[in-house]
């Protein structure tokens, strides 16, 4: 659960701020349901005050210090869910302690010859500064492991301030997810826009052997707990990138020529002529203070020969638009030669890939494989559009490897950006699913929930029985939130209701739940069929990935989510109305090692709505008894474990690799 505030205690004698005694009637309610206290005066105002006097940095503080007790009619649940929220309005004074800021102004040093910051200076500055931040929560050295896709949205000019602020989003064991953000600054105009963001991966070493072990970072407000909550499903999407890569790279699985492409001979350039090789020695301004070449200035020379191939392409400046996830293998020392080559993997319609490779050696010594980038640039006219590109002639073997692989990555490229880095309300609806963008897809499932499920303006519709029913307006769209507690290990509830096979025995609406797809052993696809509410009309079918995971360590809900995606193989037919889910699924917070919070959300769609209509409405309360029925059926089902045991259980568990070689023979078989 949610850390919340400490315990109320007294007010000291000596203590300089006085409470009169309002009416004990007064009511607060801060989104989580009504708290009535019998000590109240204007909360919120007498902590801003005492905030001003004391000088006090956290709301924790504040409430110890207040004398008010809590009456019978508030559960403890929702009285500390009342303090967290409270302890919550005080985000914007907020500052998480491992937070580190750098401004930059941009000098004409750091720039290109058009005027423009150089995105290798860039590099550094982010690198720079999520290191700091790094080292400031582990407490001892840090590396950089690995970061994420970065896409770069505007220039930055000469004059112009750099605004950089990093922070620590969560830590694992001895590694810890850094969020980046890049803003810029117009001092004469006073604008502030936003250039980028990116996650990196630190690894914490100390000096001896011993390996770290991170202190855990403690979320304080709403989009501490989204970032830590969703650094989880990013850190899975990292493990397994690698693999997804390998399998959809692998020639069997893409076979595409480059005849293929229809190319003209005439207008096709030689790659050759884009190839680059430099050499660098590092020296002790390129170290960091760990004596290692300093990760940031490896990007920025990485960054640089691959700036000279894209311009011996089209013969004119190009900009830096995106840097694909790359890894660190190794680190280099001072002394070290750097050995950087780029050459142009093949060109698109306005973008070109290039790919970088860093080899180092020292002395007689083979050389050691540091980092490899994909990076795309575009080539912008005098209007800043991207102008259109000469296609290129690969060379045999290996240059047309590189051509392949590089339209592989761009369609995984395109995918990761669609769908991952796109605001929720821009994401479709019904995404066409196929293994190349299945972890992306699996991760919006999850991430889409968590959060709406962060969200702390839902309004308390109707209660009946402890089953409550939550509504939210945001975007121009209605979610909802049934939410109850119930006598069940959180484990075993989360294996119930993540199976929707079973779904149709306690939901009405689930008339036929068949499994199309098994993705791996976390993901699924179903096809769902509903029955229709008006008389007469046709049954409703939904094609939804399933999406549970179990949660990372104590602060993480088990979460089961939903959306709606598409199958070649499922396509609408004239006996079913085809349907859409957003996002919908379930949290599950272990509140003891015997009672779980079970919390279902969903965002309504069109689709959707006219099944709760009525409920939220209050003419009826059908949510009620269908939770009702999810109770019984949990409670029947939590005995004898061995017997009413999951389907998804009983089946056979297969590894993430053969899952995704399933899925590749799966799609190949459609196409």
């Amino acid at each position: 659960m949610f850390p919340y505030a400490p315990a109320v205690n007294a007010q000291p004698a000596s203590d300089p701020i006085r409470f009169n005694r309002p009416c004990h009637s007064q009511i607060m309610n801060y989104g989580r349901g009504p708290v009535v206290f019998r000590e109240h005066l204007t909360v919120i105002g007498v902590i801003i005050l005492r905030k001003r006097l004391l000088g006090l940095t956290r709301l924790s503080r504040q409430i110890t210090l207040l004398n008010f007790q809590p009456l019978s009619m508030a559960s403890e649940s929702h009285f500390k869910e009342s303090l967290h929220n409270l302890y919550l309005e005080d985000e914007k004074h907020h500052r998480n302690p491992s937070e580190v800021k750098m401004s930059q102004i941009v000098l004409p040093c750091h720039a290109n010859h058009c005027g423009e910051l150089s995105i290798g200076q860039l590099l550094k500055w982010m690198d720079c500064t999520a290191c700091l931040s790094a080292e400031r929560h582990a407490g001892c050295p840090c590396v950089t492991a690995s970061v994420d896709d970065i896409y770069f949205k505007h220039t930055i000019s000469v004059g112009q301030v750099v605004n950089i602020k990093a922070k620590v989003n969560r830590a694992f064991n001895s590694s810890m997810e850094v969020g980046i953000e890049v803003r810029c600054e117009d001092l004469y105009s006073g604008h502030h826009w936003s250039i980028c963001q990116a996650f990196a991966t630190f690894v914490a070493k100390h000096t001896d052997a011993n390996k770290v072990q991170l202190k855990q970072v403690v979320p304080c407000t709403h989009q501490e707990h989204v970032e830590h909550s969703l650094a989880a499903e990013r850190r899975r999407m990292r493990l397994i990138h690698h693999d997804i890569m390998q399998d959809l790279l692998n020639p069997k699985n893409f076979q595409r020529s480059v005849s293929e492409e229809n190319l003209d001979e005439d207008e096709a350039l030689p790659t050759e002529r884009t190839r680059v090789e430099s050499v660098e020695l590092v020296l002790p301004p390129h170290a960091n203070h760990q004596v290692n070449t300093f990760g940031g200035q490896i990007m920025a020379w990485m960054e640089n020969v691959a700036t000279i191939a894209a311009s011996r392409l089209c013969n004119a400046h190009p900009t830096l638009r995106t840097i694909d996830m790359f890894h660190f293998r190794g680190p280099s020392q001072v002394g070290d030669r750097l050995i950087l080559k780029a050459i142009v993997n093949n060109t698109f319609k306005n973008s070109m890939e290039v790919g970088v490779c860093a080899e180092a050696y020292y002395g007689d010594e083979p050389l050691r494989h540091i980092n490899s980038a994909f990076m795309t640039f575009e080539v912008l006219d005098e209007k800043g559009r991207p102008r259109p590109l000469p296609p290129i002639k690969p060379e045999p073997q290996e240059g047309q490897r590189r051509y392949q692989e590089a339209l592989a990555r761009k369609k995984i490229r395109l995918d990761r950006k669609y769908i991952i880095s796109c605001k929720q309300t821009e994401v479709p609806l019904s995404v066409p699913w196929d293994p190349s963008n299945q972890v992306y897809l699996s991760y919006n499932n999850v991430s889409a929930l968590k959060m709406l499920a962060a969200k702390n303006n839902w309004d308390l519709s109707s209660k009946k029985n402890n089953v409550s029913l939550y509504t939210m307006e945001e975007s121009q769209s209605l979610c909802f939130r049934v939410e109850f507690e119930m006598e069940i290990p959180a484990q075993r509830a989360f294996i119930l209701l993540s199976d929707l096979g079973r779904r149709h025995e306690w939901d009405q609406h689930y008339t036929l739940c068949k499994l199309l797809i098994r993705v791996d052993e976390d993901d699924f696809i179903y096809q769902v069929v509903t029955p229709s509410i008006s008389k007469g009309g046709k049954d409703q079918d939904f094609i939804l990935l399933a999406s549970r995971r179990p949660p990372c360590d104590s602060w993480d809900p088990y979460v089961i989510a939903l959306r709606s995606v598409a199958l070649p193989t499922h396509p609408c037919t004239e006996e079913f109305h085809r349907g859409e889910v957003v996002c919908a699924g379930f949290t599950i917070y272990e509140v003891s090692k015997s009672v779980s919070k079970i919390s279902y959300y969903n965002q309504a769609s069109p689709e959707v709505l006219p099944y709760i209509s009525t409920d939220i409405a209050g003419l009826s309360s059908s949510f009620y008894s269908i939770f009702c029925a999810c109770r019984q059926y949990l409670l029947d089902n939590i005995v004898n474990p061995g017997i009413h045991c999951s389907s998804l259980d009983t089946q056979v568990v297969v590894t993430r690799q053969s899952s995704w070689y399933m899925a590749l023979q799966y799609c190949m078989a459609i196409t």
